[in-house]
C-alpha cells in the first residue's frame, strides 16, 4: 500500500450550497480529479501563509509578484536598489513590460519569514507599485553554493 495513501486522514465538512457549487465548478474548470485535491492545495497555501506570520524565524522559499507603472526608469531603479539591500533573500528576478507603461516583475526569494515580510514592505513603499503578492512554501531551495570549510591546497 502506498505510504501516502496510508497516511491520509478523512475529513467531513459542511459548506453553504452556493460555496459547494463554486468549489465543484472550480474543480471541473481546473480538470482536477477530486475536490480533495483542490482543498488540500488551498490548505497548503493557507498553512504556508500562516507560517509566515506566526513563525518569523522560519525559513521559507517563494515568489514575490509585482505590477508597477514605470516612470522613466525611476521605479525600476528604486526597486533594484531595494532588492540590493536583500541580496541574500532575492535569488533571481524576471521582468517583462506590459501595456500602458506597466511592468510585471517576479522575484524568487528564500529566507526567514520576517526578512521576506520586510522585503515586501520595502518594495510596497516604492511609489508606483500597484500590486504585490508574496506566495511562500516551507519547502526550501537546495543550497546554491557551499563553501568548503577546509582550504584547498594549491598545487
Amino acid at each position: 500500500m502506498n505510504s501516502e495513501i496510508a497516511s491520509l486522514a478523512r475529513l467531513s465538512i459542511s459548506l453553504p450550497g452556493d460555496l459547494s457549487r463554486q468549489l465543484d465548478i472550480m474543480v471541473e474548470e481546473r480538470e482536477l480529479p477530486s475536490r480533495s485535491q483542490l482543498i488540500a492545495e488551498l490548505i497548503r497555501h493557507a498553512l504556508a501563509e500562516h507560517e509566515a506570520f506566526t513563525r518569523p524565524d522560519e525559513m521559507l522559499a517563494g515568489t514575490i509578484t509585482m505590477v508597477y507603472r514605470g516612470d522613466r526608469g525611476r521605479v525600476r531603479h528604486q526597486l533594484a536598489q531595494t532588492q540590493a539591500h536583500y541580496l541574500r533573500e532575492v535569488i533571481s528576478s524576471q521582468h517583462v513590460f506590459l501595456e500602458d507603461d506597466q511592468s510585471l516583475e517576479v522575484l524568487l526569494v528564500q529566507g526567514p519569514a520576517l526578512r521576506l515580510k520586510d522585503l515586501c514592505d520595502a518594495l510596497r513603499r516604492v511609489r508606483g507599485v500597484h500590486q504585490l503578492h508574496l506566495i511562500t512554501t516551507t519547502t526550501l531551495l537546495p543550497p546554491l553554493y557551499e563553501q568548503e570549510d577546509d582550504k584547498r591546497a594549491v598545487a
